[in-house]
């Protein structure tokens, strides 16, 4: 990333906010991490540093999104203005928001800033988002891909750290609107996909953004409520249901060329696998267990395959130049 410093303004400008996606790998291989950890009964050192990893990368991140805000607020507003990088916004709060999850057994008091700030800015992303989508602007079904669950993943998210923090009604606010957006979105999402063009290449690895409202959904329901009762197990096997979808568009993906939306892939999969470790601690179940292992395994392999696929696009100019 040392070529895309503020010393050349042009690539600062085209430094898009699709780039918080990767934070949401990282802190999603964190967490599904700590979670295989405390599953195998072994130190929390892998997770650990995932976790140190994304924290210097976040903070690399703001440093130049918040160059490009100062120095070229035009082109920050013409990415709010696209149909499509909107809906990638509240990555940047909801990166706060795992960040705080992922900090809260350690560091509690630092965790629950991190978390305020947040909360406060996934409000504010997800009601400006959305008053954006129903607003005068007119969009196609062609501008409509799996990115526009990012908002509602950033509300369900929310209880995950506010419960312990005793923020059980303002989490369950946040859970409420997630949840009816995801079901309003996932009708708009499944009727794009069904009846009309397919999917750009890039925004094919997006379906998998199809698991992640499910399986948040469920670790979120099983904090506020402290039950895994019968709706937990539909959301937790909507999750599996998609996944096994996402599975039939394999031979499709290998095909496609590198971009920024295969990190999009990532986090989808680190919240089945958290959720899959959850239902395994709450109900003693083996299967699940060994289901969480399998996809932290491949997760891993994947935001490994992926650093290096984006190092080598940053290295070749690939990335932070105009459409």
């Amino acid at each position: 990333m040392v070529d895309m410093h503020g010393a050349k303004p042009d690539r600062l400008e085209n430094f898009p906010v699709t780039f918080f996606a990767v934070m949401m790998g990282l802190l999603g291989l964190s967490l599904s991490m700590a979670a295989a950890e405390k599953a195998a009964g072994a130190e929390a050192n892998v997770s650990q540093f995932i976790l140190g990893t994304a924290v210097a990368v976040f903070a690399v991140l703001i440093v130049f999104y918040g160059l490009k805000l100062v120095r070229h607020p035009d082109a920050v507003r013409a990415e709010w203005n696209h149909p499509v990088r909107i809906a990638f916004f509240p990555t940047i709060s909801i990166s706060l928001l795992l960040l705080s999850t992922a900090l809260a057994p350690s560091v509690p008091g630092m965790a629950y800033v991190i978390w305020s700030i947040g909360v406060a800015a996934q409000g504010i992303l997800s009601l400006s988002v959305i008053a954006n989508w129903i607003g005068h602007r007119t969009f196609q079904p062609l501008h409509l891909s799996p990115a526009w669950f990012i908002p509602a993943v950033g509300n369900v998210l929310v209880p995950l750290a506010g419960v312990n923090f005793g923020m059980t009604e303002l989490s369950w606010l946040f859970f409420s609107a997630g949840i009816l957006f995801w079901v309003v979105l996932l009708t708009l999402v499944m009727n794009r996909l069904i009846f009309h063009d397919p999917l750009p290449a890039r925004l094919m690895p997006t379906l998998v953004i199809l698991i992640a409202p499910p399986a948040v959904a469920f670790v979120a329901w099983v904090r506020l409520t402290g039950d895994v009762d019968a709706f937990a197990r539909v959301l937790l096997n909507i999750g599996y249901v998609f996944a096994l979808i996402v599975l039939t568009q394999a031979p499709r993906f290998v095909r496609l060329p590198f971009a920024l939306s295969w990190w999009a892939l990532t986090f989808p999969v680190a919240a089945l696998a958290v959720a899959s470790f959850v239902f395994a601690n709450e109900t003693g179940s083996h299967a699940h267990r060994l289901i969480g292992f399998a996809l932290t395994i491949c997760l891993a392999f994947a935001v490994a395959t992926l650093l290096v696929r984006t190092a080598q696009a940053i290295r070749a100019k690939e990335i932070c130049r105009p459409e």
